[in-house]
């Protein structure tokens, strides 16, 4: 029996938190019992009778500390327990014309609300049990036996409804939390299929619209090319229709990129300083911009929506500087900091005299996008000049 209890207790009921309230209301029942077992009789000490309360005051006041202050999930905390109900009972017993039976009382509520039914039941059984040896040894009434052996049963019926009502309150939380994580998961369900649909209208429209375009970049270029080359105009078309075509088949990489991501593969993509890497090498073999990458730090793996962060913003400021700023060198700085990475991209000012073909191309609002994505993911992005440079940096956590 003793182990099924110590079992219970182990488990570190969350029935067993005692309120603040509750503990002073418990102190002032242990206070009550020492002020008034004393003054009633037998007095303690007088006689052999007097010797028991003594005795049974002692051990439930003791008994009764450590079951308030030690914790809840302490091995000693249910031997403790033990102890005050055989001693509760017994005191009640010996001093039936006292409040000592409250002991007895506190000790069975609590083992109906904290313990499971048959260790409750084991506890509530010792304490009557110690109450009427003790109370029939010295002659107690037969009400007085009957009445307070009820209150006991009472009390103990009494902690294990307010142990079900704990329980089925507890488990009702369960639920909703289970119900709400199953919807948490349905909602989730339901965004990647939007995405999966939403990767396949692109894969559809813009990567179908883009291959063809570029099939037809290919055939213009190869048109013009055959013509007599005799006017510098057509030399001029031809670089653009070359041009034109590097930015259809850059296009159709990014569109794959998105498709991926927004398939959400298990494909682990290259590490974020191969990626920005590549990244130089495709501008620089464009032919019209040098661009010079460096890796500061110690490189380690970065998050998807970082890298991403970090990817968007070389790519868009290199972008800028091909339009802006035509035959500029370009450094591109990837930082590996302890909580943080940082991409630094930076372009001499070009001189105000110098011709800007592509400014007008795009709409305006890459670097708004690029705040709001570095937002997002907790970091800020700086664009600005300084020190005869433009200068982009992105700061996020990683």
């Amino acid at each position: 029996m003793f182990r099924s209890l110590a079992s219970v207790a182990a488990r570190g009921d969350s029935a067993a938190g005692v309120p603040p309230l509750l503990m002073a209301v418990r102190f002032l029942i242990l206070a009550m019992v020492l002020v008034t077992v004393p003054l009633a009789t037998p007095h303690p000490g007088v006689g052999a009778q007097g010797v028991a309360v003594a005795v049974t005051l002692g051990i439930s006041v003791v008994a009764w500390l450590v079951w308030e202050f030690t914790g809840r999930a302490h091995r000693v905390e249910l031997p403790a327990l033990v102890v005050l109900g055989a001693a509760g009972g017994a005191l009640a017993g010996v001093s039936s014309q006292s409040p000592a039976i409250a002991v007895g009382c506190l000790v069975t509520a609590s083992a109906g609300v904290r313990l499971d039914t048959e260790a409750s039941l084991a506890i509530t059984a010792e304490t009557v049990a110690a109450f009427l040896i003790a109370g029939i040894s010295t002659g107690a009434p037969a009400g007085t036996l009957a009445g307070y052996s009820a209150a006991l049963i009472g009390l103990w019926a009494f902690g294990l409804t307010r142990r079900a009502y704990v329980l089925r309150a507890e488990q009702a939380e369960q639920a909703l939390e289970q119900a709400r994580r199953a919807h948490q998961a349905e909602s989730q369900a339901a965004a990647l299929a939007e995405r999966a649909r939403i990767a396949r209208d692109i894969h559809d429209v813009l990567a179908h619209s883009l291959a063809a375009v570029s099939v037809n970049l290919q055939a213009a270029e190869g048109l013009l090319a055959s013509l007599p080359d005799e006017r510098p105009e057509l030399a001029k078309a031809l670089e653009c229709l070359e041009r034109a075509g590097a930015f259809t088949r850059e296009g159709m990489v990014e569109v794959r990129r998105a498709i991926l991501a927004l398939r959400d593969t298990a494909t682990a993509p290259a590490p974020l300083a191969e990626q920005l890497a590549a990244l130089a090498r495709q501008y620089r073999a464009d032919g019209d911009m040098a661009v010079d990458f460096t890796v500061a730090g110690t490189p380690r793996a970065v998050a998807a929506e970082a890298a991403l962060a970090a990817y968007r913003t070389a790519q868009e400021a290199l972008t800028n500087a091909r339009k802006h700023a035509p035959g500029q060198p370009v450094t591109v700085c990837l930082q590996f900091e302890s909580a943080q990475i940082a991409v630094q991209v930076a372009n001499p000012l070009p001189p105000a005299d110098t011709a800007r073909p592509l400014a007008a191309a795009g709409t305006g609002y890459g670097l708004a996008g690029l705040r709001e994505r570095a937002a997002h993911g907790g970091g800020t992005l700086t664009a600005g000049p300084a020190d005869g440079q433009w200068r982009v940096c992105l700061k996020i956590p990683a």
